[in-house]
């Protein structure tokens, strides 16, 4: 006959308080403290167009999650970019987004196409998004208010393009809803239609050099031509604050046959409110200690500097975030 043996209750509950913290256990940099994987250990990355910058780095950096973030594995997802990611951490479907500044400057003050303050925080400051305003030269559009009723695209829905686009041609004296013949494309429709002529003109904003953007000006040569945007700068400045930044379009990028006049506006890496600390500031932390890696995949990257990556103003850094830039 089998003996049962006995085990006092105060025995057996610890030796499940010390198995229930075994398993919560990660370890290396990117341990969660023993508690379970956030997202199971399974992260999205809201990036953009499938030929812009934000697209390839957040391929770059989500290998750099799998490899170096222990029990975490990270997929870039192709979006409309900034507007939408902001949504899309919102609701918790992405983990991770690129979004430009002046999106995200909206997203934490309830405005502008926000119902109320989002709760998004900051892992850093990225790179600089320069908007491009290229027009077929055969339509005569040398300005930007010189594209009244012209065939235009803003960029995709819900994207940082489609924000600045409206702001500029709002600064420029025309009504984005019906002053020009707007076409909602993305950055690979924008340049097919300006190939088979079917746009005049089209705004975008992404980093240089933006793929989509070169194969256009290669393809198209003096066909195609930049317009300068300084003349709009200040009454952007006046509304929107500091946000928007002189930047001139260097000659080298895209072989134009001289420096072009321009905007930059500052790229941001955003998580959920939610995001446990240990995690955001691993995922920090990645951006330069692995910073020559994300070169590789893109020249943008040598331009995220931890000295200005602090400077998020008006979306506050993660609590996590700021625990990594805390250190010396």
């Amino acid at each position: 006959m089998m003996k049962l043996s006995f085990r006092p209750p105060m025995l057996i509950a610890a030796m499940i308080a010390l198995l229930v913290a075994g398993c919560g256990s990660t370890g290396g940099t990117g341990g969660t403290g023993g508690a379970a994987l956030y997202k199971g250990g399974r992260l999205s990355i809201a990036t953009g167009n499938t030929t812009g910058v934000y697209y390839q780095l957040g391929g770059g950096y989500a290998d750099l999650v799998g490899r170096f973030v222990p029990g975490y594995q990270a997929t870039a997802e192709t979006t409309a970019a900034s507007v939408e990611n902001i949504q899309r951490v919102a609701r918790g479907d992405s983990d991770i987004a690129f979004t430009l500044a002046d999106a995200a400057a909206d997203a934490v003050q309830g405005k502008n196409g926000f119902s109320g303050p989002q709760p998004i925080r900051a892992l850093a400051r990225l790179y600089a998004n320069h908007t491009h305003v290229i027009a077929r030269t055969d339509a005569g559009i040398g300005s930007v208010a010189a594209m009244r009723g012209k065939r235009v695209s803003i960029g995709s829905p819900n994207s940082g393009t489609e924000v600045i686009a409206r702001r500029l041609l709002t600064a420029a004296g025309i009504d984005p809803r019906t002053g020009i013949a707007a076409q909602s494309l993305s950055l690979p429709e924008t340049v097919q239609g300006m190939k088979d002529g079917t746009l005049d003109a089209f705004f975008w904003s992404g980093g240089l050099p933006t793929g989509g953007v070169t194969d256009l000006t290669v393809s198209m040569g003096d066909k195609v031509t930049f317009v300068p945007l300084n003349d709009l700068l200040p009454r952007l400045r006046a509304q929107y604050g500091e946000v928007y930044q002189a930047a001139p379009l260097k000659k080298e990028v895209y072989d134009t046959p001289a420096d072009v006049p321009g905007i930059a506006v500052p790229n941001l890496l955003i998580v959920s409110t939610e995001m446990p600390d240990a995690l955001a500031t691993s995922l920090t932390a990645l951006l330069f200690d692995h910073r020559a890696d994300l070169t590789k995949v893109h020249p943008e990257a040598a331009n995220i500097v931890r000295a200005e990556a602090q400077k998020t103003t008006p979306v506050p850094l993660h609590p996590g975030a700021e625990r990594y830039f805390a250190k010396p």
